[in-house]
């Protein structure tokens, strides 16, 4: 919500926001005075050392000051602007030295909007805020005291002497409320409308907002990318290492079994064999499920096909896909597909489901439909929810339709390249 939309609402008056206005406005007054007093002294201080060019060696700190006013006013925005003021500068890279990070937000232009607000903040804004805040706040202190005010002398309101307490009770009752909702409209008029006129300068531009989304895009595809390095290092390390070592421990019990004689050491030597071999199905199981071999070697379409065999309910497959797609989106694709088989299977009491799968355009879509008693929500505890996390950083989406009664459809729909 906004300073507008509340001026707007008819529990203005009896909501926080006329103190809010009255908040932001007397806020306004010592960031308005420190930044004017700040800007005049730099430029006085490098008017002065110009001559021996220690001045001019400070004009370029002034952007500087721009983005500390700017990170001190989207702060205080958040009493007029619920949702506070974005942010207009870019990420920047995290190997820069201090030296670099300065240099780098003094050259851009959203330093410069910034700094020109603190001028008008300085010089415009916090003399309106004081003369018309401080006006109405003392007289309606003054209002709210006039019983006692007028009880010990004579008071004068404008028009009105007040001579004794009875008289100040009336005019608090009658004069009170209605300045007190004349001016809490025009107080937040002006709040607002210097929130406004704060969001403006200091909001992102159009270009800013799109650069800011590409590089969150390209930093959400590093983390899917830091994803796949770590699930092959831990996958490696799990078939290379861990698995290696059971199968040499199913061996040697094995030879173990052959060469003792019946007893209960050669019983209990049989029942750790057979442990251990469960403990190796166990882990190739798991290691097929973080990242299935016939996914990397032949693709999404018999990655899926596999795991609607292993369904145990009978699940009809129709992929057409032009070749490979890069390997996050048919990993992403992969699971989505496993998932929601897994959850058809214990949850949805379905006979039947059906995986679709096809290019879109530029878009994969992969569709999955059920027959069961639906009901399914993405959250809760669901194990797609993880999923719409991945996807979402893949720039795809995943809708679930699954009304009571069903049947329920699952479509996941994702870019079929990853971008710059």
């Amino acid at each position: 919500m906004t300073g507008w939309q509340a001026l707007a609402s008819p529990r203005f008056l009896v909501s926080s926001w006329p103190w809010r206005s009255y908040a932001y406005l007397f806020s306004s007054v010592p960031v308005g005075v420190v930044t004017i007093t700040l800007l005049f002294g730099a430029a006085a201080t490098s008017a002065v050392l110009s001559p021996i060019l220690i001045g001019l060696m400070l004009l370029p700190l002034f952007p500087l000051f721009g983005v500390l006013i700017g990170t001190t006013e989207r702060f205080r925005a958040g009493l007029m602007l619920v949702d506070g003021i974005r942010s207009p500068h870019a990420a920047m890279p995290a190997a820069l030295t201090v030296r670099q990070k300065l240099k780098f937000r003094r050259r851009e232009q959203a330093s410069m909007r910034a700094l020109g607000y603190g001028f008008v903040l300085g010089v415009f804004v916090w003399p309106f805020s004081l003369a018309l805040a401080g006006l109405s706040a003392t007289i309606l202190g003054v209002t709210v005291l006039a019983p006692v005010i007028a009880d010990g002398d004579e008071m004068g309101m404008g028009p009105w002497t007040l001579d004794n307490a009875q008289e100040g009770f009336l005019f608090l009752f009658t004069f009170g409320p209605v300045f007190y909702a004349v001016s809490s409209y025009l107080v937040g008029v002006l709040a607002a409308a210097e929130a406004s006129l704060a969001k403006a300068m200091l909001g992102p531009r159009q270009e800013e907002l799109q650069r800011n989304l590409a590089e969150l895009r390209r930093s959400r595809l590093d983390l899917v990318d830091a994803f796949e390095t770590e699930r092959q290092r831990i996958e490696r390390h799990l078939h290379d290492g861990v698995q290696q070592r059971i199968v040499g421990l199913t061996m040697t019990l094995g030879l173990a079994e052959l060469d003792l004689p019946e007893g209960e050491g050669k019983r209990l030597v049989i029942k750790a064999h057979a442990e251990a071999e469960a403990a190796l199905a166990d882990l190739r199981e798991a290691v097929r499920g973080i990242h299935p071999r016939v996914l990397v070697d032949l693709g999404l379409e018999a990655a899926i096909r596999e795991v609607a065999d292993r369904s145990p309910l009978p699940t009809t497959v129709a992929i057409t896909l032009p070749g490979r797609l890069p390997a996050p989106i048919e990993a992403a694709a992969y699971f989505v597909v496993s998932e929601a088989l897994a959850n058809v299977a214990k949850h949805a009491q379905a006979t039947h489901c059906e995986v679709l799968g096809r290019v879109d355009g530029q878009q994969l879509v992969i569709t999955i439909t059920d027959d069961g008693i639906g009901g399914a929500t993405v959250g809760g505890g669901s194990g797609l929810t993880g999923l719409v996390t991945r996807l979402d950083a893949l720039g795809g989406t995943l809708v679930v339709d699954s009304p009571p009664g069903g049947p329920t459809r699952l479509r996941m729909e994702c870019p079929c390249q990853l971008g710059d």
